[in-house]
């Protein structure tokens, strides 16, 4: 009698379904992180090409070898002699040489501009007006990693101008704690992009960002992720609930967030203080930091926030939601007035400074 071979059961040697999609998402992020760095090698030796031909470019326009007719020659020889070659038009070989000119020396600054698209350092070069303007895009586009249409809104939004003259408003043991929060906080974010009324109640604000979440996620930061929304906490058999909970991988830390939809009060500081201690005590992992805490307000008065914050205990920070884009002109000439102030005292100190004081008392100039 022939013994009957069992039925090949493919099934039973198959591995698990779990472990199989984890292998090929492994090697889709294989695949993916080896583009990412193709990618970024090739914009590299890009913008360098564009960094050394506006070089070229620059020197031989100042020393007077060439004239600007003399690009536009070069614009046509390339045309001719590389067919199909794009992207060197004389327009496009002028802004190379502006490229060039622009961060020519500038040390700390001309390592960065390879890490970005060259529609970014176009971008860049065409809206900024200062040097520390520049580098302050610059660094934010390369660790926000933000896209073409991030960047425009970023320059919309004035970005710079609201870092420069209104920088975030941190309690004393935030900045004990956290030293690197006065560069991941703001003392406003925008959230045009709800288009909520004028109008508009708590609820409204709250569905709004939870429905808008990833616009949202991008002007906290890149850092930050979502961890919930009307978080629970349990405090002495009684239920509390926080608005928005979000976690910040470069502080290390849980990110509580209580929405206002009016002005600020100190009063407001005392139940965030009690979230964040609910938070310390009972949800935060041993290898964490301290949990921070936002009051993202309508409006606030600076200066009732500096006195509720200055013996203030808690890891805390008070700033506001704007609905609308701020008003670019007038951040401007608030900055031009800023830079007029600090330079005006900037000269009153070289002034002062050669000059000593005597042992009588007397002030007589340095020889």
């Amino acid at each position: 009698m022939t013994r009957k071979r069992p039925p090949d059961n493919d099934l039973a040697r198959r591995p698990a379904a779990q472990p199989l999609e984890t292998s090929f998402a492994e090697v889709v992020h294989l695949i993916q992180s080896a583009r990412q760095r193709a990618y970024q090698t090739v914009n590299a030796e890009l913008v360098g090409l564009y960094w050394r031909l506006g070089e070229y470019i620059s020197r031989k326009i100042a020393a007077a070898e060439w004239g600007e007719g003399v690009v536009e020659q070069l614009a046509r020889h390339l045309k001719r002699t590389l067919p199909g070659l794009r992207g060197f038009t004389r327009r496009n070989l002028f802004r190379m040489r502006q490229f060039y000119d622009a961060y020519a020396g500038d040390e700390k600054v001309t390592p960065l501009v390879t890490q970005l698209p060259w529609t970014h350092n176009l971008i860049i070069l065409g809206q900024c007006k200062r040097p520390e303007e520049r580098e302050f895009y610059l660094r934010m586009a390369i660790r926000e990693q933000w896209s073409k249409r991030e960047l425009e809104r970023q320059f919309r939004l004035a970005a710079f101008e609201r870092a420069v003259l209104n920088p975030p408003k941190l309690s004393p043991v935030v900045r004990q704690t956290h030293a690197a929060a006065a560069g991941v906080f703001k003392d406003a974010y925008v959230v045009e992009f709800l288009d909520l009324p004028d109008e508009h109640s708590e609820t409204d604000l709250h569905r709004g960002l939870l429905a808008r979440l990833k616009a949202f996620l991008i002007e906290l930061g890149r850092d930050f992720c979502f961890v919930g929304s009307q978080y629970p906490l349990q405090v002495g058999g009684r239920d509390f609930t926080l608005d928005l909970l979000f976690f910040h991988r470069g502080l290390n830390c849980l990110v509580a967030i209580e929405l206002k939809v009016d002005r600020f009060e100190p009063e407001h500081l005392g139940k965030l203080n009690f979230y964040l201690e609910a938070l310390d005590r009972d949800h935060r992992k041993p290898h964490e930091n301290p949990a921070i805490g936002i009051l993202l307000c309508a409006s606030k008065d600076n200066e009732v926030v500096e006195y509720a914050l200055s013996r203030s205990a808690s890891p805390a920070l008070i700033a506001e939601y704007q609905t609308q884009l701020p008003d670019k002109k007038l951040l401007a000439a608030k900055l031009h007035e800023f830079y007029r102030l600090n330079a005006t005292e900037d000269g009153d100190a070289q002034d002062d400074q050669p000059r000593k004081i005597t042992r009588r008392g007397r002030k007589r100039s340095a020889s």
